[in-house]
């Protein structure tokens, strides 16, 4: 299992097009991938869940890839959360 903090840096936070996004990226990988804000477990392969959660801007999360190929989906992860999320 590995972890990563990242902070949403754009300005709308985690709604729709972004929460697809970061979904569609982690169901590329056969290893579990959540994100952990505030003490709170989100999966990261359901865009609903993501969206449920109402993440905004400036928020500081984590990013949590547990099986095989968790380093891929990691690096990927990081990847578009430092580009704000294609934003």
């Amino acid at each position: 299992m590995i972890k990563e903090s990242v902070k949403i840096d754009n300005e709308t936070g985690l709604h729709a097009r972004p929460a697809t996004e970061i979904s569609k990226i982690a169901m590329k990988y056969p290893c579990k991938v959540s994100l952990i804000v505030k003490e709170k477990e989100i999966n990261a392969k359901s865009p609903l869940m993501i969206m449920a959660a109402g993440i905004k801007s400036k928020t500081e999360l984590e990013i949590v890839c547990d099986g095989e190929k968790e380093e891929e989906a990691m690096e990927e992860l990081k990847n578009v959360f430092a580009n704000q999320l294609g934003e």
